[in-house]
């Protein structure tokens, strides 16, 4: 099993430098000029001069690359973002919790409910429950992040304005309502500008780990009101799309001769279902489930950006029409890595799951 993982770890290398160099790229295809986005439309020349040689634009696009790659591989430095002058790595440190937030949100209601929504819909094929649980599957692969974001604000927030239902229609937490960094509510000292304040900040930063941690109740509820809406619409997609692959996996292995066999032996039907059945459906599962984990990042620049999220997703979006290169490249990088560290799990789940993988 070691052999397998580091071997798997090796693999990844060649695909992060080439996701390095390909994010790279691709940032200096897009239109637009970054001197005109920082310093509006009406900067002269001779300025815009001064700022490419702040900025190292001045300088050859395979020059810029070999200076990006080894500020990255060598100091582990993202550099400092063009539109807000701060290193990019602090920007990071304050987008990437609200995106893992709302991304693990998202994505254990997808699981918690589309596989058993799946596996109903098997059990008992071509019921009722069935038929309810596709057609609902199919209609939210059907509808746009951006479109039921929109209506699930004003449903809840406008329609439903003076009733309990209401739910805030956007931002992390309501104005006023701040969350004290569970280093200061417990008196830690930490040395600022080393890596473990930034690892606290990193944590603070997580509001309802923060809150819960630390008992400040009233800021935990209010993360909560706030995260239903663009949870919910940002795991629809993924939801179905799970329910549909356990139903289909999990069809296909009911009708196995252990299956049967199984319960020839007088074994319960819960058993025969959750512990014959299931294991062995699990490998279309966890595919799916991963590929999907990587999608909500993706699904996560459209539902922030409705909400009014500060997390990766909306970071990314100003970066892209401010033409903030930097910001970019670190964040696309990011959820590649993201990318990346999925599918290493999933395999690695594999070898857990089926034992032959080892072997392979």
């Amino acid at each position: 099993m070691l052999q397998y993982i580091v071997r798997r770890l090796l693999l990844t290398i060649p695909v992060l430098l080439g996701i390095l160099v390909v994010t790279f790229l691709i940032a200096r295809a897009i239109p637009g000029d970054p001197c005109r986005s920082a310093l509006g439309e009406r900067a002269t020349d001779a300025a815009c001069e001064a700022f490419n040689r702040r900025m190292g634009l001045d300088q050859p696009v395979p020059v810029q690359l070999a200076i990006y790659m080894r500020q990255i591989l060598l100091e582990g430095d993202f550099g400092d973002s063009i539109r807000y002058s701060r290193p990019v790595s602090l920007l990071l440190i304050e987008r990437l919790p609200v995106t893992l937030e709302l991304g693990v949100s998202a994505l254990l209601i997808a699981i918690l409910v589309g596989i058993p929504a799946g596996i109903l819909s098997a059990v008992r094929r071509n019921s009722k429950v069935d038929v309810a649980a596709m057609v609902g599957a199919n209609i939210g692969v059907s509808m746009p992040v951006y479109w039921l974001g929109l209506m699930l604000a004003y449903v809840f927030s406008i329609y439903l304005k003076d009733t309990p239902l209401w739910l805030p229609p956007s931002g992390r937490l309501t104005a006023g309502v701040i969350a004290t960094p569970f280093y200061r509510v417990w008196d830690l000292s930490i040395a600022p500008g080393t890596v473990g304040a930034q690892v606290a900040d990193f944590l603070s930063n997580l509001v309802l780990f923060n809150s819960l941690i630390t008992g400040q109740w009233n800021v935990f509820s209010d993360g909560i009101k706030h995260l239903i809406l663009p949870t919910v619409a940002l795991s629809t997609i993924p939801l179905a799309i799970i329910a549909r692959i356990t139903r289909s996996s999990m069809l296909d292995v009911l009708g196995a001769e252990y299956v049967r066999t199984a319960r020839a032996k007088g074994l319960r039907e819960r058993a025969v279902v959750l512990k014959h059945a299931l294991r062995n459906a699990l490998l279309p599962i966890i595919t799916v489930v991963g590929l999907q984990t990587g999608t909500l990042f993706a699904g996560a620049v459209l539902t922030e950006t409705i909400f009014s999220f500060s997390g990766v997703g909306r970071a990314l979006f100003d970066a892209i029409t401010g033409r903030d290169y930097p910001v970019i490249q670190a964040f696309t990088v990011v959820i590649a890595i993201g990318y990346v560290a999925i599918n290493l799990i999933v395999d690695i789940c594999y070898a857990f799951i089926d034992p032959r993988i080892k072997i392979e």
